[in-house]
This record gives structure tokens, C-alpha cells and sequence, in this order.
């Protein structure tokens, strides 16, 4: 066996981020394209949403699979199937010609795809001792934080460029690089064979995932519980989720589905708290910006995708410098700087008003993208290092599927205050248009000068519930301080690489 894996280590390093790249630009690359797709594929408004709501759903359900498939069939086996799956599904997806080809290839890419983003976190963590955890969770965390950051921007031109297959398309020589890589460099570590499939546990979480997601998906455009539908979703979520939980705590560790063991430790029940809460609070303003630059300024789509995307080089800034400091510094010093940073990047948002400049845009992003850098790589060390190696897979994947639901809370929570407030706002200021007025009553004689008027009092309605978001995500920011006394800081001890490199 070859001793020096530094080489290896590389190559690995450079595969699986290709293959989390992919993965992780697909959930935002084709919202740009969806006008694109809904005329060439005859779909309404309300159909071509399923493009990217079947993909969700799909990874969302299938993430939790990822430890049981990997003690059953092997680490490498499952990260070479989920990444050929994954490609031959872009392709599949490109080449649709119907709405209902299309939604059926983007479930077998949420399928394929659920496992490459905790796998990848799982074997940087194998391959790397423990003192390297915190630049190899810098690596993984670029590759997480920029797909989604890039996405619209990618998406956009090569929508523009060429046509909204190519946003598919795209995938597939990254893909055969990723697996070359994976296939000729990962050494395969045979499976443990140690957890039974428990087909209850899963379909329960898997109900309570697909309702979960479901319900935020669809209800705000369903007026929320004023709809059957939500109540069904709501209804079937609490009964699985119940299920799900009674079960687990009355079968023994290795025969349920999940591991309970994983909540017996501290630092990762700790991390899953946070990355929730980063997911809630940070995830969601992602989908503040770009709407209000193009509803309410005016920007076209591929302006607002430029003007937004400087957040990701302060992410890929902040990731470099702070994957050093892992380890000589104390973790919650690391992750309040990144948390105050972060709600300073919010405040300055919430002082945004219907006239700003691009710079504007540009430096809140860029100082919020450094403070998520600086909380996203020490949170994951610090979730993981007291994690023995043979529940690492399972793990992140958990780990992975409570980012993406506090993500999808948080967007579907400042949605709904965003509409709500806008219309509370435009009655407020309705309210003090006082059409006695000699000057107003001369201006507004005209039904154009009365409707110019009622979109004005709304732009400057939704512009209040903008920044009315702004603040909530503000002050959610600052509330998480003082819970990382709740971190405890792992023993400075170097713990022993598994060696997953192949041999050259």
C-alpha cells in the first residue's frame, strides 16, 4: 500500500467536489430556466413549479438512506452509483420532451443525487486526520456555498447562451470526471453488513419529509391553512413523524432505521441546532435579494444574478482563511465572529430603500458571504470530530437533510411574511392618501394617474416588507449567539485517517 497519499488525498479531494458542485448548483440552476422550459414543454404556471419541487422532494426522502446503503453495499460503490445515476438523469432531463418526462428525470436526479453532497463531507472527513478537519471541511463548504450562490448566474447564461437543456447538459462532464475520479482513486473498504433495512422507520420519516416539504412547497401559493391540502400535508406529517419517533425509541440501536446514538452526542446534536438555524436564517435571505432587485428595481434576470454573486467569493474567502484557524482558535469565538458578521451583512439590508446603487447590493453580500464562511466550516468540525468514523455516513447525511429543512422553513417563513406584510402595508398606506386633497385629487383625475398612484403606494409596500425580512433576519441572527455556549470545543487530539486512498 502506498504510504504517501498526499497525491491521492488530492485527486479525492477534487472528485467528490466535482461531484458535490453538481449536485448542489442543481437545486437553484434551472429556476432561471423554468420560462424557457414552460413554453417548450406546454405547462402552466403552476406545472413547470414541479421541476423544481420534484427534485427537492425526491433528495429530501432520500438522504436519510444514505448510511444504511453505504453499510450495505459499501462507501465507494454507493458514491460511484449516486454520481452515474446523477449524470445519465441531467441527460434524461435535457433530453425531455413532455412536462411528465421531465418531472420523472428530476426525481431520479433528487434520487441519485441525495447521497453526493453528505458523502463527500463523510470522505474528506475519512481521508484527513483530525488536525486537517477544519481545511477539509473549508473545501467542502466551498463546493456546498457556491452551487446554490452560482446557480442562477450559470443558469442564466446558459439559458441566454443556448437553450434551458444545456442547463442539464452541463452536468455531464463533470459527472464522468467525478466518477473517473471517485472509481480510480477512492479505495474500496468493504461493508460492514451491520444494519438491517428497516422498511417502517423509512417510509414513516420519508411520509414526514415528502408532507414537510410538500406543505412549504405549495402553501403559500395555497393561502396556507386555508387550503385542504395543507391540512391534509400537515395532518400526514404529524402522524408519520410520531411513528417514525415511537418506533425508533422502542427498537434497538442497528435495527431501526436511524441511529439514535448519533443523539447522544453532544457536539452533533448541538451542530444539528445550529445548522438548522443556519439554514433558517441564512439560506432564506438568498431568496429575498433576487426577487426584490428584479420585482421591484427593475434588473434583469442575469444583472441580478451578477450583482448577487460576490456573495460567494466572500464566502470562498472567508472558508480559506478560517480553514487555517480551526484549531488554534477556540470554535465559538470562530462562530460568534461569523454570526456578528453575518447579522451586520442583515442590518445593512434592512436600510435598503427603492433606491440603491449596485454597490448596494454588492457589499452587504459580499461581508454576509464572509460571515457565513466563517460559521459554516467551524460548525462542521466542531459537529463531527467527536463522531466515530463508522457513523460518519449517516451522520452527514442527517446533518445534510436538517440544513436543507431549515433552509426550506426559512424561505417558506419570509415568503409568507413578505406577502403578508406587503398587503398590510399597501392598507397602511392607503389609508393616509387623503383624496380631499386639492393637490393629490388633481393628480389622480385620471384612471391611468389613479393607477400609477396604487402601484407606486405597492412598490413602496413591498419595499417595507423587504426590509421588515431584513430585520426579522437580523435579530434571528443575533438570538443565536448566545447558544453557542452550548458548543463544547473538542480535545485537540489527532485522530487516525481511514485510508480511503487507492494505491498508485
Amino acid at each position: 500500500m502506498n504510504t504517501d497519499t498526499g497525491i491521492n488525498r488530492r485527486m479525492i479531494t477534487v472528485s467528490i467536489m466535482l461531484a458535490t458542485i453538481i449536485q448542489a448548483l442543481d437545486g437553484t440552476i434551472a429556476n432561471v430556466a423554468l420560462p424557457h422550459m414552460q413554453g417548450s414543454l406546454s405547462a402552466s404556471q403552476d406545472q413547470i413549479t414541479w421541476v423544481l419541487t420534484s427534485f427537492i422532494v425526491a433528495a429530501a426522502i432520500a438522504t436519510p438512506l444514505t448510511g444504511w446503503l453505504c453499510d450495505r453495499f459499501g462507501q465507494k460503490n454507493v458514491f460511484l452509483a449516486s454520481v452515474a445515476g446523477f449524470t445519465i438523469a441531467s441527460v434524461l432531463c435535457g433530453l425531455s420532451s413532455s412536462l411528465t418526462e421531465i418531472v420523472v428525470a428530476r426525481l431520479l436526479q433528487g434520487i441519485f443525487g441525495a447521497a453526493l453532497v453528505p458523502l463527500s463531507q463523510a470522505t474528506l472527513l475519512d481521508i484527513n486526520p483530525r488536525e486537517k478537519h477544519g481545511s477539509a471541511m473549508a473545501v467542502w463548504g466551498m463546493g456546498v456555498m457556491i452551487g446554490p450562490i452560482l446557480g442562477p448566474t450559470l443558469g442564466g447564461w446558459l439559458t441566454d447562451s443556448y437553450n434551458w437543456r444545456w442547463v442539464f447538459f452541463i452536468n455531464v462532464p463533470v459527472g464522468a470526471l467525478a466518477f473517473y475520479g471517485i472509481w480510480r482513486y477512492i479505495r474500496p473498504v468493504a461493508a460492514p453488513r451491520k444494519m438491517r433495512f428497516d422498511a417502517f422507520g423509512f417510509i414513516t420519516l420519508s411520509l414526514a419529509i415528502g408532507a414537510l416539504q410538500m406543505l412549504l412547497d405549495r402553501g403559500e401559493q395555497n393561502d396556507w391553512f386555508a387550503s385542504t391540502e395543507t391540512w391534509v400535508e400537515a395532518i400526514l406529517l404529524a402522524i408519520s413523524f410520531a411513528w417514525f419517533v415511537g418506533h425508533t425509541l422502542t427498537t434497538p440501536p442497528g435495527k431501526s432505521f436511524f441511529d439514535y446514538r448519533l443523539l447522544k452526542n453532544a457536539n452533533y446534536v448541538s451542530g444539528l441546532l445550529f445548522i438548522f438555524i443556519v439554514g433558517l436564517v441564512l439560506f432564506a435571505t438568498r431568496a429575498l435579494t433576487p426577487t426584490m432587485l428584479q420585482g421591484l428595481m427593475g434588473y434583469p434576470a442575469a444583472v441580478a444574478g451578477l450583482v448577487t454573486a460576490p456573495s460567494g467569493l466572500g464566502t470562498m474567502v472567508a472558508m480559506m482563511v478560517v480553514g487555517r484557524l480551526v484549531g488554534r482558535f477556540d470554535l465559538r469565538l470562530l462562530l460568534g465572529t461569523g454570526f456578528a458578521i453575518t447579522a451586520f451583512s442583515l442590518w445593512q439590508m434592512s436600510q435598503y430603500t427603492l433606491v440603491l446603487s449596485q454597490s448596494d447590493i454588492v457589499w452587504p453580500g459580499v461581508i454576509q458571504g464572509l460571515g457565513l464562511g466563517l460559521v459554516f466550516v467551524p460548525l462542521s468540525a466542531a459537529t463531527f470530530a467527536t463522531l466515530s468514523p463508522e457513523m460518519r455516513a449517516e451522520g452527514t447525511a442527517i446533518y445534510s437533510l436538517v440544513r436543507n429543512i431549515g433552509s426550506s422553513i426559512g424561505i417558506a417563513l419570509v415568503q409568507t411574511l413578505l406577502v403578508r406584510n406587503t398587503q398590510a402595508m399597501h392598507a397602511s398606506l392607503v389609508e393616509k392618501v387623503n383624496i380631499t386633497n386639492p393637490a393629490l385629487l388633481n393628480n389622480v383625475a385620471t384612471p391611468d394617474a389613479a393607477l400609477a398612484l396604487n402601484n407606486e403606494i405597492t412598490r413602496q409596500a413591498s419595499m417595507i416588507a423587504y426590509v421588515n425580512d431584513f430585520w426579522l433576519m437580523t435579530l434571528l441572527t443575533l438570538a443565536v449567539i448566545p447558544l453557542l455556549l452550548l458548543v463544547r470545543p473538542p480535545a485537540k487530539l489527532a485522530a487516525p485517517a481511514v485510508d480511503h486512498a487507492a494505491m498508485e
